[in-house]
């Protein structure tokens, strides 16, 4: 047997494991292609970029231009970080072709996520760059802003909106972190203008049942109807604004490094970058055969932020999403088990429509049903929630919704989810899941569904130890 141990809330939970299970851990499992000097990578990436001219020649004293960035969700806080880096070294490349500095404005594109504060900017962009442009020319996009573009809806009949600031600017740029992602494979590319930049109803066209409980979602791929989704919502983008996105992304690794830096329109982009992350991100593992059980452990708080592992919504997408990133290494009809304090700690001041959601969510027979209903909508469209998302600095009410959609798909895949440790258990049963004390009752529970000797695979670090990969077999 093996000692393992799972993340739990601010701890962790020792469990046993046969020998024969697959662990999945970085320096062990899989590492990392060679960083290299993000600097030099983006400075290269801009004298060359794929379908433009350098900016440069594209920058001139009465250019508009607005950057767009990720914000404080991924992509690390590090002084190496890709926005960190790639900020500075576009606006000297646009003032030596004339541009002036004011009228370079810098736009962070958390779509519906909290609107970033001046403290997180400091701690991921840093003082330098911030006190350039804060506070008239650093600021959040708005998914609720009363003057997005609307451009109606796309070939596939998705809704196209956009922040009119980046749609009316001369250049418009965004910078990108092409990283293993549930959501289309890899975020980056048009990933980033089609989620950071445009309304909630837009967000809504692919963050749904729709999109997230077909097959292809699972396995994070970037042909998934979700992937095709971002390229046409965000062609349909620059077709509205008129002109292409000039991007700048970087393949990010473990610990959000730059592996590599790509610029030039976002299609290109996109092309150029997958290949490197399709190294970094898809590991095959020395099985032959899917696991009958997946194991994982929750910490509290993680990438959405404190809490992340103790509200039951958004706990359930956790488990959703990493289901999803080894899916290729599972089996349908197999079993999870996920440690989890889960002590319905729902962190109002972030997610204030969160408890209401899931009480409501209660109403009803399944996910799809609840967020079909004329309540779902009320509760995301209701204006309390939404005021607190544009001046309080707190998630979009939608945004529970679409984590519903992610935490549900265990439900069509899977012969059940156990969780071990709830501390409120009742909240666990909630999203339909079962709760246990031990994790020796789930494994024997477990047990009686698969079979009495299942091949087991356990990630138990994949929240709390860096940017996840996608498993394979071998």
């Amino acid at each position: 047997m093996q000692e393992i141990l799972l993340d739990y809330g601010d701890t962790r939970m020792p469990v046993e494991l046969p020998d024969s299970a697959v662990v999945v851990r970085y320096g062990k499992t899989y590492s990392d292609p060679p960083q290299v000097d993000p600097q030099g990578a983006t400075k290269k990436a801009l004298e060359k970029p794929l379908g433009f001219p350098p900016l440069r020649e594209l920058g001139g004293p009465d250019k508009k231009v607005v950057i767009g960035f990720p914000d404080r969700v991924k992509g690390g806080f590090q002084p190496n970080a890709h926005r960190r880096v790639a900020i500075p070294i576009i606006v000297e490349e646009l003032l030596k072709g004339g541009t002036k500095l004011e009228n370079i404005t810098l736009l962070c594109a958390p779509g519906l996520h909290r609107k970033n504060t001046l403290e997180e900017w400091y701690g991921y962009l840093g003082k330098e760059v911030v006190n350039l442009f804060w506070p008239g020319r650093l600021i959040n996009h708005d998914a609720e802003a009363p003057d997005l573009c609307d451009y109606g809806t796309d070939d596939m009949g998705n809704v196209v909106q956009c922040n009119r600031m980046m749609a009316e600017a001369d250049l418009p740029i965004v910078i990108g972190h092409c990283a293993g992602n549930p959501y289309g494979g890899y975020s980056g590319g048009y990933k980033m203008i089609v989620t950071g930049l445009a309304g909630w109803r837009s967000i809504a066209s692919h963050h749904c049942p729709a999109t997230m409980h077909r097959k292809d979602w699972l396995g994070a791929s970037t042909s998934s109807q979700m992937r095709k989704q971002f390229k046409s919502i965000g062609q349909a983008m620059e077709k509205g604004n008129g002109k292409p996105f000039f991007g700048v992304d970087a393949v990010i690794g473990q610990f959000s490094q730059v592996l590599e830096v790509k610029a030039g329109r976002l299609d290109l982009v996109e092309e150029a970058t997958w290949p490197l992350a399709d190294r970094r991100t898809n590991v095959h593992l020395d099985a032959r055969e899917g696991a009958d059980i997946l194991v994982m452990g929750l910490p509290r708080n993680f990438h959405y932020g404190p809490g992340m592992g103790t509200n039951p919504i958004l706990m359930s997408l956790a488990i959703g999403g990493q289901l999803a990133r080894c899916w290729h290494a599972f089996r349908e009809g197999g079993i999870i088990i996920a440690a989890s304090v889960c002590d319905g700690w729902f962190n109002p001041n972030w997610f204030p429509s969160y408890q209401e959601t899931y009480e409501a969510l209660q109403k009803f027979c399944t996910a799809p049903e609840f967020l079909a209903s004329e309540e779902a909508l009320r509760i995301a469209s209701d204006i309390e929630y939404r005021f607190k998302y544009s001046n309080a600095n707190t998630y979009h009410p939608y945004h529970a919704m679409s984590m519903i959609s992610g935490g549900s798909v265990p439900h069509l895949w899977t012969s059940g989810v156990f969780v071990v440790g709830a501390k409120d258990p009742g909240y666990a049963r909630g999203m339909g899941f079962i709760p246990v004390s031990t994790f020796k009752e789930a494994m024997d529970r477990a047990k009686k569904i698969v079979g009495s000797n299942p091949r087991i695979l356990c990630t138990p670090e994949c929240f709390s130890g860096g940017v996840p990969v996608h498993l394979y077999l071998k």
